[in-house]
This record gives structure tokens, sequence and C-alpha cells, in this order.
């Protein structure tokens, strides 16, 4: 059975364009053009995945990225046309798994969507390895870093990054070393 994934973009060539590579991909595909209908779609499809544009009319891609993470995880790949590093952190925050900037290449979001779904078609770690590291305290199996007795909230993917970094013990590891260990490319 083919993975599920809504498509929301307001720019009708685009979110079609995107539909149609990842259908070519072998993923089933619904695409909508507004925030409201991104819920409902979201509620009807069930998808696997959301490809989120952040510009949109009516409910923002920052609103509907908070409100289709209410009850349960869904992952998301926010799309967007600005450069903007404190719009891309704000969609981290509320739940998206990975950003990318328009354009783009279909070929690069393809690799980004096929990521994400790996990290979360990932069973979760049964083990109960507590990494330790001053005051930052890792435990695998909750998916949960401490720093001293505050909990530092962060992204699947995040914390992922924090794991990789844990198990160097300190040792450089190169971008491409990074990609592979965390993005899954």
């Amino acid at each position: 059975m083919a993975q599920r994934i809504v498509v929301v973009d307001d720019e009708q060539a685009i979110a079609e364009a995107v539909a149609l590579r990842l259908r070519n991909e072998g993923y089933e595909v619904a695409t909508a053009s507004d925030g409201l209908a991104a819920l409902d779609l979201v509620a009807e499809f069930d998808p696997h995945l959301v490809v989120l544009d952040l510009m949109l009319p009516g409910l923002d891609g920052i609103e509907v990225c908070r409100r289709v993470q209410e009850g349960r995880r869904l992952p998301v790949v926010m799309l967007t046309a600005k450069d903007d590093e404190t719009d891309m952190l704000l969609g981290l925050d509320v739940g998206a798994d990975d950003y990318i900037t328009k354009p783009f290449s279909p070929r690069e979001l393809v690799a980004r969507v096929r990521a994400v779904l790996r990290r979360v078609d990932t069973p979760p770690a049964t083990s109960d390895e507590t990494i330790e590291l001053g005051a930052i305290t890792i435990e695998i199996a909750t998916r949960l870093v401490r720093r001293g007795d505050d909990i530092v909230h962060l992204t699947p993917l995040e914390f992922d990054l924090v794991v990789c970094l844990a198990h160097q013990g300190g040792a450089v590891l190169s971008r491409e070393d990074l990609l592979a260990k965390v993005w899954g490319y």
C-alpha cells in the first residue's frame, strides 16, 4: 500500500508539479490550496506526511502545522518562497521536520520526503541507554534531553542530530557524514 502525502500550496502549478513528482515516486497524493482545506483534507485522507507551504490564504502554514500536530505526530516538510531564518525556526518549533526554500529541485524534495518518512518509520529505540555530557542528559528510549533539571524541547530531527553528535565523543563530523547519519542522504 502506497504511503499517503498531502501537498498544500496556494500556487496550483507548484502543488500539481509536486504532486505529480511524488505520484511518479509511488506515493498516493492529495492536494489543497489553503489552510482550512488542508485541515479538512488531513482529517479525511489520513496522510503519512504533509508537504506544506508557509504562505497560505486563510490559515498560514505555521498554524496549519500546529493544528495537524494536535493529538498525533504527523511529519511535515515546510515549503516557502521566503529565505528567512525566523520563519524556518518558527516552522521547526511548531513541529515541522524539514524545511525547503523555493525554488527547489524536485529530486531534493523527494529525497527530503523519503528521509523524513524513513526517520518516522524507524521503530523507537528500546535501549535504556542514557548519555551524559556534563550537565546534559540524553535519554535515548524516551527521546528526552535534559539540561540539569530542565527539559530541552527538540524536534525529532534535532534530537537525532544531538544523539549522533553525542555518540561521536567529540570527534568532528563532515557535512556529508551528518547528512548520511541524520538526514539519511
